[in-house]
């Protein structure tokens, strides 16, 4: 009985088709699944930059709103001691 099945599979002009069709199905499947993992992986990635890009800004904000403080003390200092040395 095994060997007449075989035979059958064998004999089936259909088999060649059927055959290319399961290994057209693996591929695609294969290829799917690498692109999901691809993308997965770019999302991850995009994710660390995007992570890293709004620490980046946030420390330039800060270090920019300091200078901005320390240009705005010094003038006030200045101001004041000019001030003094006039009512002087």
């Amino acid at each position: 009985m095994g060997e007449s099945e075989g035979l059958f599979v064998f004999l089936n002009p259909f088999f060649p088709f059927t055959t290319a069709k399961v290994l057209s199905l693996k591929a695609s499947v294969l290829l799917l699944l690498t692109l999901l993992i691809k993308a997965r992986v770019q999302i991850v990635t995009g994710s660390a930059v995007g992570i890293l890009l709004l620490m980046l800004q946030t420390l330039v904000f800060l270090a920019i709103s300091g200078g901005l403080v320390l240009a705005a003390g010094g003038a006030a200092v200045y101001a004041t001691q000019k001030r003094r040395s006039a009512a002087a």
